[in-house]
């Protein structure tokens, strides 16, 4: 024959010396489940497991295994690749790592990235805008001229007429270069 023990009857039988033994023992029981949880003893905070913090290098690691499996190449040769956003920021990377991969439509690009303005790029990155960007270019080329005319032009309060003239001679250089040559 199969018996179930319940706690319950044996506290209804008892009285309420069951549940004071109950509650003692509830506490040594949590008190053991905290030092089980606690990873670097007292003090510390309470965790399950040590969280494993990564560094930069490991997710290059992943990243360039990743690559190794979609077999890609590198393309030599290319000395600047420049992205174009939408809000007129361009990142420019000087002298790249380029990797493709054509059957999986993949390319990488690693090196030192920088995020500049596009009028900072203007002159040699003209080559490179295409036709969507044009129109970026042609709102920065009118805005262009009007802040260098307000912040180059002078005001006609600031022109003195007495900076045009030749300034008087105050010593005789002549007599200096004398003095040097006895």
């Amino acid at each position: 024959m199969l018996s179930v023990f319940d706690g319950s009857r044996v506290g209804q039988e008892s009285g309420g010396s069951s549940q004071l033994a109950e509650s003692v023992m509830n506490q040594e029981k949590l008190a053991k489940l905290q030092a089980q949880v606690r990873i670097g003893g007292k003090g510390t905070a309470r965790r399950k497991k040590k969280v494993v913090h990564r560094t930069a290098t490991a997710d290059d690691k992943k990243l360039q295994s990743s690559l190794k499996k979609l077999a890609v190449n590198n393309i030599a040769g290319i000395e600047e690749v420049n992205m174009i956003k939408d809000d007129g920021t361009v990142i420019h990377f000087n002298n790249p790592k380029v990797q493709a991969s054509l059957s999986a439509n993949t390319f990488a690009i690693t090196g030192h990235a920088e995020t500049k303005q596009l009028t900072e790029m203007l002159p040699g990155i003209l080559s490179q805008l295409g036709a969507d960007s044009l129109a970026s270019l042609r709102k920065l080329a009118e805005q262009f001229p009007r802040q260098v005319l307000d912040s180059k032009a002078p005001k006609a309060e600031d022109i003195d007429e007495e900076d045009d003239d030749v300034p008087d001679l105050v010593e005789n250089f002549d007599e200096a270069s004398k003095n040097e040559a006895n």
